[in-house]
């Protein structure tokens, strides 16, 4: 089992544990904890009724009561809850208060914005004034909601026709904040107008209450204002009990030996490794390379030690890679330096004549000297990422016959139509160069060697293959190594530096290939470089 899936069980245990003891801790002592029972007065009731019915006459909407409960809760201390004709509950001051809500109180009113029209004694014509009261209150309304939703003050006055009546406060009109009336619609006032005429004509009481019952009808049928909502007040009984301290101070407790114990378990287990880790990294660090910590845990620290050991094992290499780099290097100028010192010397001393075939071969030597020096400058920028590549599309296959020119040897060419891929063509083609160079030394005189260019899938591959003396299967590995040769004494004698193969492979992998090579003694060897393609 991975150390994180340890660590993440070890922690859900602990989690769980303590959600689960408080999660029955609170459904032990909820069950039986105490309720409020005390039941609203008369006077706290008409104050709660008559506050959120002046609430919602005065906005002409129930959005925002949840702030007037709040705030009537507060003052009152009583739960007030309202539910919609419904059934929905609009508001409860349980849920403000961040409990679940209880049952309802025994109280139970309805909250009923909707006024009650009154006509003027005397009123000849109560059917025009309650054809007109029904469009006054609908354009009452749509204002009053256009106030409250543009956060704009205003006050509201109680008309003789018992309508709300709102005014605008401040410097502002209705037709600069937009909350201008609506147009009359025709086809409503049709059906106000038969509704109320089916009243009868007169101003009797019975026609007066048929009137009254129209004027709600029509409003109601339109859902002209906010509807009546059931309005609760107090909750239900409920025995009294008291929390026990007991059990919280037991749960506590548990979850407390159990988060320490964790904590003991995950820091033994995490820091021991790492400060094994960190005493290796110190060793390493001030020289040490055969320090390593042990690497047998299957788990992720496992695996970091792992990567510190091969990390340890990449530094020693590459210090003796180093030390075999300069050593290689200085075998490779010391005996060209010493020749060149001894007939320096010698034609100082008189020993030799300067003749120009001297000076011709010493120039030799000068010219072998600074190839080597450039190839491993060129090799270190390659391999520090400092050699800058110029991409285009390129025909490899032309650039293979540009190869070819270029040596004006016999060598032969087998490409199959265009070949683009992005490269710098220059090094491409110094790579290229480099192999054809290797394959001429290695190929004797009636020998062949041949540059291909193909397509594999979505890969460019280009082959230099020779018929020469080929390479043993043992020094297959070390051909892309830095000055290694297979024949030791070839490389001064053919004018090698021993870097061109590596110098190749950096090339290749900088453009995103791979070379590699193929090799039967005696018969020949194929060096293959794989390209992406253009897209």
């Amino acid at each position: 089992m991975s150390f994180r899936v340890r660590v993440f069980l070890l922690v859900a245990f602990v989690a769980l544990g303590a959600t689960g003891a408080t999660a029955a801790l609170i459904l032990r002592q909820a069950g039986s904890q105490v309720r409020e029972a005390a039941t609203a007065s008369q006077e706290t009731t008409e104050l709660i009724r008559s506050t959120l019915r002046e609430k919602a006459v005065r906005d002409g909407t129930w959005q925002g009561v949840d702030i007037t409960v709040s705030d009537l809760r507060a003052k009152t201390g009583q739960r007030i809850r309202l539910v919609d004709p419904f059934g929905t509950v609009v508001v409860d001051s349980d849920h403000l208060d961040g409990r679940a809500g209880r049952p309802p109180g025994p109280i139970v009113d309805v909250v009923d914005p909707s006024p009650t029209l009154v006509f003027a004694a005397g009123d000849t014509a109560p059917q025009s004034t309650t054809l007109k009261a029904i469009h006054d209150y609908r354009q009452e309304v749509l204002l009053a909601a256009c106030l409250h939703s543009g956060g704009y003050g205003f006050a509201v006055v109680t008309g003789p026709d018992g309508l709300p009546r709102h005014r605008l406060d401040g410097l502002y009109k209705l037709a600069d904040i937009g909350c201008n009336p609506e147009p009359a619609d025709k086809t409503q006032e049709r059906e106000d107008r038969r509704e109320v005429q089916q009243c009868g004509p007169g101003g009797s009481a019975a026609v007066t209450t048929c009137l009254q019952a129209t004027f709600r009808q029509q409003l109601d049928a339109t859902a002209a204002g906010p509807e009546p909502l059931t309005l609760t007040i107090g909750a239900g009984d409920e025995p009294p009990d008291y929390l026990d301290p007991a059990p919280i101070l037991l749960i506590t407790l548990v979850v407390a030996v159990l988060v320490t114990g964790g904590a003991l378990l995950i820091s033994r287990r995490v820091l021991s490794p790492i400060g094994t880790l960190t005493e290796a990294a110190r060793s390493l660090g001030s020289g040490d390379r055969f320090g390593r910590v042990p690497d047998t845990a299957r788990d992720e620290l496992g695996e970091l030690s792992r990567a510190f050991n091969q990390m340890a094992d990449s530094v020693r290499a590459a210090e003796a890679d180093q030390r075999r780099l300069i050593a290689d290097v200085a075998h490779e100028l010391r005996t060209p330096l010493a020749n060149l010192r001894g007939y320096l010397e010698a034609m100082q001393d008189g020993v030799l004549e300067p003749t120009p075939e001297l000076f011709a071969s010493l120039h030799d030597e000068v010219i072998h000297n600074q190839r080597i020096v450039d190839d491993l400058q060129e090799l270190a920028l390659a391999e520090a990422g400092a050699l800058v590549y110029h991409r285009a599309p390129t025909d490899l296959a032309e650039l293979l016959e540009t190869v070819r020119t270029a040596y004006r040897t016999d060598l032969v060419v087998e490409a199959h139509g265009p070949l683009v891929a992005e490269v710098d063509a220059d090094r491409i083609r110094q790579a290229v160069s480099n192999l054809v160079a290797n394959a001429l030394r290695a190929t004797a005189d009636g020998g062949t060697v041949i540059l291909r260019a193909r397509a594999d899938g979505d890969q460019a591959v280009l082959e230099v293959a020779d018929t020469g003396t080929g390479i043993d299967p043992e020094h297959l590995p070390l051909v892309f190594d830095r000055l290694w040769r297979a024949d030791p004494a070839r490389g001064r004698d053919s004018g090698g530096s021993g870097l061109g193969l590596a110098i190749v492979r950096q090339i290749v992998r900088d453009h995103g290939g791979e070379v590699s090579v193929r090799s039967t003694p005696g018969e020949g060897s194929t060096f293959a470089i794989s390209l992406p393609l253009a897209t």
